[in-house]
């Protein structure tokens, strides 16, 4: 037992008091003789027994009086067996990524977290909250209530190591207490490394009643025809089978199209045919389970040339101009004794087939082109120097030049899943006319190979960028070294290899991927775009970070938009393209939490076992109304002796 005012104890001293007092009321009988009486003395001698106890008892209540109320004033108490730790700070972090839409026994996730959250917090509770999209220091639950109640989903994943990151970053004296409320989808062990041993961690895992959901994954063009797309639209699913559901594709929020998705497998592609003209709209489906992923927005702006230029000899460069066609391209060829520098920022695509030496001044400009976002395949000469490619191509990545080799191999294997090949192939196949060439450099690259030899040695590879590609080629391709012209394979190598996807391919960017985007815009220093929800006159608007290159913009997103959608991008009020923004598909598979891995951890069942076992473990047992309770009784009893002892 220990006391808050042991001071006070000192006056225990004073006990004394009522002793002396007591001492000194005690009277002498004086002897009287008179006539002997019998009766008389033994009378005498009765009563001055019984007052001498009274006075006792009287001198023992009051003594334990004045001391409960003594010990009473000191405050007595028994340690918490927490104690150490009463001093802590609160952190609540708070999990409001989309998987948290799940719905648990009593409704959505995250609403019934941020309900419990409101009814249970006591009011004079301090604390930081962490979500995954906003923070509020040094609070409490009547000054972010609103806040609260409005917390919308975010479309970044739940980080346990950026909420961990932020804590750590607010440096005080004192320990943490840190309750996590998460569904724990996605979450991983390494993640939790970046919690400190040192805190003191609750977790709060609400469970989702069931986890069957269908997710619209991405939209990609199938084929292109004449006058029409066939678009693809693959979509997943999660859980056990379900009913058929049904699929709505929107252009300008006009309902287009509509089909039923029958689940067959976990993976499935529907198809859909749409004009060959700009597209601006969204696909759709409905299901039971998270809706975030039931909505995937994407455009496709209408078919324009794009631009290609080859440098070489003329006749080297014939084969191009009959894969480049007019109705798709404007190709041109340029031998390096002809060729206008200033025409080469013009281009989608630049192909360098077989100079003997790339001149420093190309190389810069090549260089640039490339990071501007242009395509750039290199196919190398028999005569080539190796330290002239190696120095050219070290601009772009690790991709090194040996020596040439002079042996005749075949291309016998091809990458499928390489993004060049996508949608060419409707089966893998493994035999095929297979193309050769004669003579060959060694050629080593970080990135895995397009084409193989096989020797297993790189044919053709490739080095992506974020907004272009640099593609090589390990020899000549001319039809003295090689057959690769006569191959099926040429055509759909070197026609993908011209495109770019911001022309003719669909835009579906996603919210917080950071991808750069370029646009064909000629902006002064001054002026800047701005991007916003088309379909909506009070939507979201924001202004993107952006870089102007020479006449093209590229722009930077960041975390924004808020909100998935169809957006525009304008130059103040002038159009110039159409843009779409979606969700990262990641929280859609709710099998993926896995509460398991925090069996070293608290894991408690709501937020008020929480409170009320912090109070519980780091209050101290006050026991002074106790003495209080034993003072009311001694007056009592002094009451009764007064009265009813003679």
């Amino acid at each position: 037992m220990q006391f808050k005012h042991p001071e006070i104890l000192y006056f225990l001293f004073s006990l004394v008091i009522p002793i002396l007092v007591h001492l000194f009321q005690l009277r002498r009988f004086k002897k009287e003789y008179f006539t002997n009486v019998r009766f008389l003395k033994e009378l005498s001698i009765q009563t001055r027994k019984s007052s001498k106890l009274k006075k006792w008892l009287l001198l023992a209540t009051r003594l334990l009086i004045l001391a409960c109320i003594i010990v009473a004033f000191a405050q007595p108490f028994f340690q918490a067996k927490d104690n150490k730790n009463s001093t802590n700070e609160m952190y609540l972090v708070l999990d409001n990524s989309f998987s948290m839409q799940a719905k648990g026994q009593k409704g959505e996730l995250l609403k019934r977290a941020v309900q419990e959250l409101l009814e249970n917090t006591p009011e004079n509770q301090n604390f930081s909250l962490i979500t995954n999209s906003e923070t509020f220091w040094n609070t409490d639950i009547k000054s972010i209530q609103k806040e609260l109640q409005n917390l919308k989903y975010s479309a970044s994943p739940f980080q346990i190591e950026s909420a961990m990151a932020k804590i750590k970053s607010r440096k005080s004296a004192f320990n943490k207490d840190i309750v996590v409320i998460t569904d724990a989808v996605g979450l991983e062990s390494k993640q939790l490394k970046s919690i400190d041993s040192t805190f003191n961690t609750y977790f709060i895992i609400p469970k989702a009643e069931q986890k069957n959901n269908v997710s619209i994954d991405s939209v990609f063009i199938q084929q292109t025809l004449d006058d029409f797309y066939e678009i693809g639209v693959k979509v997943s699913t999660y859980g056990e089978k379900t009913n058929d559901i049904p699929v709505a594709l929107y252009n300008q929020n006009k309902l287009i199209a509509k089909t039923l998705l029958k689940i067959e497998a976990k993976e499935k592609t529907i198809n859909f045919t749409i004009p060959k003209k700009d597209f601006h709209g969204y696909v759709s489906i409905i299901d039971n389970g998270l809706t975030y992923d039931n909505t995937l927005y994407f455009s496709i702006s209408k078919p324009e040339k794009i631009n290609v230029l080859s440098i070489g000899e003329p006749e080297k460069s014939a084969f191009l101009s009959r894969i480049y066609t007019n109705d798709e391209f404007n190709y041109n060829n340029f031998a390096i004794a002809t060729l206008d520098y200033n025409s080469l920022e013009k281009q989608d695509a630049i192909v360098l087939n077989e100079l003997k030496e790339i001149p420093q001044a190309l190389q810069t400009t090549l260089k640039s082109f490339v990071e501007k976002g242009g395509n750039l395949v290199v196919i190398p000469s028999g005569e080539n120097a190796v330290s002239n490619m190696n120095g050219f191509l070290s601009n772009f990545g690790k991709i090194q030049f040996g020596s040439l080799q002079n042996t005749t191999k075949l291309v016998t294997k091809i990458s499928f899943k390489h993004p060049l090949f996508h949608s060419v192939f409707e089966k893998q196949i493994n035999n095929f006319q297979y193309p050769n060439t004669k003579n060959s450099f060694g050629l080593s690259s970080s990135n895995s190979p397009i084409l193989s030899y096989e020797d297993q040695s790189i044919f053709l590879t490739s080095l992506p960028n974020q907004v272009s590609s640099v593609y090589v080629f390990a020899g000549p391709i001319n039809k003295t070294n090689s057959n690769f012209q006569n191959s099926p394979l040429i055509v759909p190598t070197f026609y993908n290899m011209a495109q770019s996807t911001q022309k003719t391919g669909v835009n579906a960017l996603t919210i917080g991927n950071n991808q750069p985007y370029l646009i064909d815009a000629q902006l002064s220093k001054d002026e800047i775009v701005n991007v916003k929800n088309v379909p909506e006159a009070s939507g979201e608007k924001f202004i993107p970070v952006q870089q102007i290159l020479n006449n093209k913009v590229k722009l930077t997103f960041n975390d924004y938009p808020e909100q998935a959608g169809n957006f525009g991008v304008f130059k103040q009020d002038q159009f110039l393209k159409n843009i779409s923004f979606n969700y990262n598909r990641t929280e859609g598979n709710l099998a993926l939490a896995d509460d398991n891995l925090l069996s070293d951890y608290n894991v408690i069942d709501n937020i008020d076992t929480v409170f009320d076992t912090l109070q519980t473990d780091r209050t101290n047992n006050e026991i002074w109304k106790w003495f209080v309770i034993f003072t009311l009784l001694f007056l009592v009893t002094e009451v009764f002796i007064q009265k009813f002892v003679k």
